[in-house]
């Protein structure tokens, strides 16, 4: 039988798999925590680069798995440098207002660069099948990214909020590279605004609901505050904790599910590298049930289901994430990178900044 051999070859979606387990993520886990416990801190360095190791290598593409390449004592000297500058941060204004001034134009000047460095730390310690992750983003570009984005959002009162992520995850996917391939990205405005209209209006009809709910335990637990009389603290507390299960954490947990569905699976989906796309789409409903469920038993547990919710968090992660190749991906040609330092990804770390949304 003849074949035709102009026929272009069909290349099949390659879906991502995670092969990690509860039980085997909770020997690491509970070591990880006795010995950072024990060390006061300092074996955090170590437990985050077994973390890594292990939901990288666990997760699989194409019939290979990811390596995660950081050195503990380099995540150190990174965490040791964040915490002086958290400390300069924190204590300044208390020394005098010119040291506090001071202390907020060191840190505007070096945090744009310290993000910078983090997302060349973790995409140059990151590899797949033997070929290394890389960041190209400029300094100049990372200032008005990331300082320029800041206060551009804050002064327009967070109106200008979705087009300065947009711009975020173009400098960080857009100078992203693989060997000698490199990431683009082609989400719009348009469509940031539209997933953030939507949020808002969809935020503002659960507040109005659980402000509803939230009066009405109001009147009905807390009858000296009414009064106007010294409130009994336990009376408070009986009002306190309804507000707090069924305000604050459904709203934090409607927000972290819906901006993480929505928005994640448009950056993926609008994600090539080079001529290979991908396709991400995650469902905000799933996803509020997991970070419920994994909240509730997180807490009935004293904290101990927490390596079970990590392993099934990054499982529902993976299995919703398809890369549509458009050629082999064998022919990834690999680019040696310099050798990066890890104070820039652990100083942002330290100042609870996380640009990985």
């Amino acid at each position: 039988m003849d074949f035709d051999q102009t026929q272009p070859l069909k290349l099949e979606p390659e879906a991502v798999r995670f092969h990690g387990k509860g039980s085997e993520y909770f020997q690491i886990w509970i070591v990880n925590l006795l010995l950072t416990i024990l060390t006061l801190g300092i074996y955090s360095a170590w437990a985050k680069v077994r973390r890594l190791q292990y939901f990288y290598r666990n997760t699989e593409l194409a019939g290979s798995t990811f390596e995660y390449h950081g050195k503990p004592l380099t995540i150190l000297k990174g965490r040791i440098v964040g915490l002086m500058l958290l400390l300069v941060y924190r204590f300044g204004f208390q020394v005098s207002f010119i040291v506090g001034v001071l202390s907020l134009l060191l840190l505007a000047a070096l945090l744009p660069i310290l993000l910078r460095n983090s997302l060349r730390f973790r995409l140059y310690n990151s590899s797949y099948r033997g070929l290394r992750f890389h960041f190209s983003g400029g300094v100049a570009s990372a200032y008005g990214v990331f300082l320029g984005g800041f206060f551009g959002s804050l002064f327009s009162l967070y109106l200008l909020a979705p087009l300065f992520h947009r711009r975020l995850k173009a400098y960080q996917h857009g100078n992203s590279w693989y060997g000698r391939t490199r990431f683009s990205f082609h989400a719009t405005t348009s469509q940031f605004y539209g997933i953030y209209g939507r949020g808002l209006l969809m935020l503002l009809g659960l507040g109005f609901g659980l402000g509803l709910l939230s009066s009405f335990l109001f009147h009905g637990h807390a009858p000296h505050i009414v009064a106007g009389t010294k409130p009994d603290p336990r009376e408070m507390m009986r009002f306190i904790l309804p507000i707090m299960l069924v305000v604050y954490l459904p709203t934090v947990l409607f927000l972290a599910a819906y901006f993480g569905a929505r928005l994640q699976s448009l950056i993926w989906t609008n994600t090539r590298l080079g001529e290979h796309r991908f396709d991400y789409r995650l469902s905000a409903r799933r996803l509020l049930w997991i970070y419920f469920s994994n909240s509730l038993a997180v807490i009935l547990t004293l904290g101990f289901y927490s390596p079970w919710a990590a392993v099934r968090l990054a499982r529902y992660h993976a299995e919703h994430m398809t890369l549509l190749p458009a050629g082999s991906l064998e022919t990834f040609i690999d680019d040696q990178s310099q050798d990066i330092g890890a104070i820039g990804e652990e100083a942002a770390s330290v100042f609870d900044i996380d640009i990985s949304f």
